[in-house]
């Protein structure tokens, strides 16, 4: 029998589509180790870690994050130790080495294949970090800062057999000599339950109710936030709903803790740009919806008329890739993780910053829906025919994790003249 060991702080998360795959075998045993936040799911033994609460301020400003790392390593490291004990030994472990929940694992699993899912790599330069210009630039120590948010990533990477990422831009974040160990394979989309659906309608807080019918603008994130492009969007409904005065605004999501920076002291960032549009919009038009069902959440898709994804260069939602196989018309950001998914046929991008091109192209969607049509096609036929979940990624991720968890375990030890420096 395998055995198998997920660790991941917000399990299951990309592992999701794996477990379930596996879930019932009779040849596979599945474990997981995760934060309090972490959800159980059927055929996977979840232990909990407690995160330490502890005073960070007496270490190095450099090193605060690497040590918090450390104690989540430690309460891994003991519900490892717990499960070793138990009799579990896995023949391999995938996990997340963001959180540093994977420093232990290599010497307390030393046979073990281990597998890293790459989701990003920090840097100074190039990407998120220093990419708008509106927010002033964290300076040389802040740089320090985040080059060395990667300290367990590289140490992880180190110990892995191998990687993952779920596109080609998140694996081109990575060092050039790590990139020839990860495999590019997206966690998959449920094209099946994702589709159009002309008769979809939401049902607002309000009780107002939203079809296809109606002129609906949607903007979905996690956390509304610059990362994301949210000031931009904002900055663009004046133009748009004095152009189109039936339009909906549906802003879904916002209650996150943002991927980037913290807005201002006493304010969200949704407060805190909103300032900039009250008196030019009818807010009786905008609907903020903060925690809709999935199945609401995926209303909003089907009802959606354009939909607005914007990004820094960063982690590609899942929501965007949701979006196109529900048949959405995409107006995405000219940046890198975009291009890799949208290149005219299925979407449109605009500049990240072109305020009057994003609000152009969203007036222009409104008013003649039929002519992206085939946008709105191709959408959902690139997310099937490359992200299909149970046709495309999910035999791919099965053939990846199969290869992984064969051959000689340990990795090869160093050259002599190596371990006498």
């Amino acid at each position: 029998m395998q055995k198998i060991l997920f660790v991941h702080n917000n399990f299951p998360a990309q592992f999701l589509p794996l477990c379930k795959a596996l879930s019932g075998r009779d040849d596979v045993q599945m474990a997981a180790i995760g934060a309090p936040n972490a959800r159980s799911i059927a055929g996977v033994s979840l232990k909990k870690y407690m995160i330490p609460d502890g005073e960070l301020a007496a270490a190095h400003p450099f090193a605060r994050r690497f040590e918090a790392e450390c104690r989540r390593a430690e309460q891994v490291l003991y519900s490892a130790s717990n499960l070793k004990q138990q009799g579990f030994i896995p023949d391999l472990v995938v996990a997340h080495p963001g959180w540093g929940e994977m420093l232990p694992l290599r010497p307390l699993f030393p046979k073990a294949r281990i597998i890293a899912y790459c989701e990003f790599y920090y840097r100074a330069n190039g990407q998120d970090v220093g990419f708008d210009a509106e927010f002033p630039d964290m300076g040389v120590d802040g740089h320090v800062r985040i080059h060395l948010k990667n300290a367990a990533t590289l140490l992880a990477l180190d110990d892995a057999d191998a990687g993952l990422s779920p596109t080609l831009w998140q694996r081109s974040t990575y060092p050039a000599e790590f990139q020839s160990k990860i495999e590019v394979i997206h966690e998959g989309v449920d094209t099946e339950a994702i589709r159009p659906r002309d008769n979809a309608a939401l049902t607002l807080p309000s009780g107002k109710v939203l079809t296809k019918a109606d002129e609906v603008v949607t903007f979905a994130t996690r956390s509304h936030e610059p990362l994301r492009g949210f000031h931009c969007f904002l900055r663009a409904l004046p133009a748009i709903m004095a152009a189109r005065p039936k339009a909906q605004i549906l802003i879904v999501g916002g209650s996150g803790i943002p991927y980037g920076l913290s807005p201002p002291e006493g304010h969200s960032w949704r407060s805190f740009f909103f300032r900039e549009i009250e008196g030019k919009v009818d807010t009786s038009r905008i609907h903020f919806t903060e925690d809709l069902s999935r199945e609401d959440f995926l209303k909003a898709f089907q009802i959606s008329s354009a939909h607005v994804y914007f990004t820094y260069p960063f982690v590609l939602s899942w929501s965007l890739l949701e979006a196109m196989s529900a048949g959405c018309l995409v107006i995405g950001s000219d940046t890198a993780p975009l291009r890799e998914i949208i290149d005219g046929s299925n979407g449109l991008l605009v500049p990240f910053f072109d305020i009057e091109q994003l609000s152009g192209r969203v007036i222009e969607a409104l008013a003649n829906p039929r002519r992206f049509a085939g946008l709105r096609r191709a959408a959902r036929e690139t997310v099937v025919s490359r992200y299909d979940l149970e046709t495309v990624c999910l035999p791919r991720l099965m053939d990846f994790y199969r290869i992984a968890a064969t051959g000689r375990a340990a990795r090869p030890k160093r050259a002599a003249a190596s371990r006498k420096r």
